[in-house]
């Protein structure tokens, strides 16, 4: 008989999924700062009209801090602010008209990039790791984002599969700069706040007669 045969829930189990209040404020600080990183506004560089921000800091930050699953919430309740008609998005802009703008793909990137990120920040835990932290932000907070947001303006624009990729290009840079700046803050703050994340850990099960 293999030992996937019978599924036990326990408590252990649903405490992983238990939003509690501090879950909760954690995420709200969170989605406190993705708003304020939006502050200082935007720059557009290019025709394809994909805003520099700071915002994307706030993503990054909230993944690998919080873990995919609290950042997550920071970022769904920021965004459900932003649709409801906030002007939180840099520049002044709500969730609605960046979902109705070729640049949409890019917005709607931050929820699944910020779960990548926070799952596999879960995967090194306990001990914050730079080296491992940049990579896993720039295959999250960029290689995700950059992802919708191509599809998004394959969708929206003319552009061809490689003239919407290579927009992405003089937003490398910078990207690759806020990835770091990341992986530094996680490092700090893991070590003063141990126990954000709750390590993630691959098991196998082995069968049985």
């Amino acid at each position: 008989m293999s030992s996937t045969d019978y599924v036990h829930e326990n408590p252990t189990s649903r405490a992983r999924w238990a939003i509690g209040v501090g879950d909760l404020t954690q995420a709200a600080v969170f989605a406190a700062l993705i708003a304020a990183l939006g502050l200082p506004g935007t720059i557009t560089i290019g025709p394809s009209g994909v805003p520099i921000t700071l915002q994307t800091l706030g993503v990054m930050l909230a993944g690998a801090i919080l873990g995919w699953r609290k950042g997550g919430l920071a970022v769904i309740i920021f965004s459900l602010l932003a649709i409801a008609g906030l002007p939180i998005l840099a520049g002044g802009r709500t969730g609605l008209v960046s979902l109705t703008s070729p640049t949409a793909g890019f917005f709607i990137g931050w929820l699944p990039a910020v779960v990548v990120i926070g799952i596999l920040t879960a995967t090194m835990m306990p001990r914050y790791r730079v080296l491992p932290g940049i990579v896993i932000n720039i295959v999250g907070g960029m290689g995700v984002i950059y992802l919708f947001g191509t599809i998004g303006l394959l969708l929206r624009t003319d552009l061809s599969w490689w003239g919407a990729l290579s927009t992405n290009g003089i937003y490398v840079a910078g990207d690759v700069a806020k990835a770091v700046i990341t992986a530094l803050v996680a490092r700090q703050v893991h070590r003063g706040y141990p126990g954000l994340i709750r390590p993630l850990r691959i098991r196998r099960s082995t069968g049985g007669a």
